[in-house]
């Protein structure tokens, strides 16, 4: 029995049938938001959800059947995990509606077929890799921010409390000016005043004390938009580029390494793009060597010239 499931859950068609029916889940669940449809052919659609269901529970007694005396192997997998969870949910006795933003997330296992798209895959191992670094990066933007928010409430928070009126409102804010969203307008009421800015057209009880400040606006809000918009987003497209060039000699390495162990030799070209790729990696290390020696140098001169002081005195 153990090697009939086995034999069911390696078979393409029985991958195919499962993906098939996530999509259809999926279409199911977006034809159920219609009041009309569901009026109309309410059976027939909570039939064909029912259908799906339970060919979901079938699928994990499968892959369940197929660990043989380790059923336990098979919660080991995230996504069995996941596939399992949204399944058990989906019998419990809660509200349809709930239970439909469940069915719903069961779509994200279409994530598994990144793993047939090289390039896909690609994509998502750079972005993984780039995790974090661009943490790192986002606490230097949080760190632009909140200084700029402090110094914005100080500024322009008498003149424009609808903005700058808090340290929430101007985070806020900011971040509509680093996304280039009407910034120009937030910029003209620090400018002229809040008395001659159109944000404050019919609500002019709110601007009590108009006060332009035309060069610190300018300052300002310029000042922020090369930091914010133009220096450090750019640093999470760097980032995300080198990801991609790392994982793509990566996965290139493993697809080499996967032929070799079927038995398939490579060809002359994937030879020397190996040696290549190899060589470009010697040469950054190379790279780094160099300024490591340069600067173990530096400190061994000044420990030298320290000393040389030390015994002259």
């Amino acid at each position: 029995m153990t090697t009939l499931f086995q034999s069911i859950a390696k078979a393409p068609w029985f991958t195919n049938l499962v993906t098939a029916m996530i999509l259809i889940a999926g279409v199911l669940v977006g034809l159920e938001t219609s009041h009309s449809l569901v009026a109309q052919f309410g059976t027939i659609l909570h039939t064909l959800d029912k259908i799906i269901l339970w060919i979901f529970v079938a699928e994990a007694v499968v892959k369940i059947g197929a660990e043989g005396s380790r059923p336990w192997r098979y919660f080991l997998d995230p996504w069995n995990l996941f596939d399992f969870a949204i399944v058990a949910v989906c019998f419990m006795p809660i509200d349809g509606q709930y239970v439909a933003v469940l069915r719903l997330a069961r779509l994200l296992r279409v994530l598994k077929l990144v793993r047939a798209l090289p390039q896909l895959q690609v994509l998502v191992g750079a972005l993984l890799r780039s995790i974090p670094s661009m943490g790192y990066i986002g606490l230097l933007l949080f760190m632009l921010f909140y200084v700029y928010s402090v110094a914005g409430v100080f500024l322009f928070g008498a003149n424009d409390p609808i903005h700058f009126g808090s340290l929430p409102m101007a985070l806020v804010n900011l971040f509509r000016v680093v996304t280039f969203d009407d910034w120009a307008n937030l910029l003209y009421v620090e400018m002229f005043g809040c008395d001659k800015a159109v944000l404050y057209e019919g609500r002019e009880h709110l601007c009590t004390a108009p006060n332009g400040m035309p060069v610190f606006s300018v300052f300002y809000f310029v000042s922020f938009i090369l930091l914010g918009a133009m220096v450090i987003l750019n640093l999470f497209i760097g980032v995300i580029t080198n990801g991609m060039e790392d994982a793509k000699r990566e996965n290139e390495y493993e697809e080499r390494q996967s032929r070799r162990e079927a038995g398939v030799m490579p060809s002359l070209v994937d030879d020397v793009d190996t040696v290549l790729s190899r060589m470009s990696e010697l040469q950054d290390e190379l790279e780094t060597l160099k300024l490591r020696i340069s600067r173990d140098e530096a400190d061994a001169l000044a420990i030298v010239k320290a000393a040389k002081d030390k015994s002259g005195t």
